[in-house]
């Protein structure tokens, strides 16, 4: 188990891609921060950065699409 004081790292895979650009897979890396906010880092032929300082919740929230989109933990 990750001590609370440290990041944690996650990848975003999708099953399905319900708006096009960011195809299914591995899509996405990214760190939910000891504060809660979580940074995520896009793949692929656009790449970009988010930071949600909701988050976890607002990372799937806004790229779940009602799970299609699931969080695997590598820490």
């Amino acid at each position: 188990m990750i001590p609370d004081d440290l990041p944690r790292r996650f990848r975003l895979i999708r099953a399905v891609d319900v708006t096009g650009p960011s195809g299914t897979g591995h899509v996405a890396d990214g760190v939910l921060w000891p504060d809660d906010t979580a940074t995520v880092h896009w793949r692929g032929e656009r790449v970009s950065n988010v930071h949600w300082t909701g988050g976890l919740a607002d990372v799937e929230a806004v790229h779940g699409h009602g799970g299609l989109t699931t969080v695997e933990w590598i820490d």
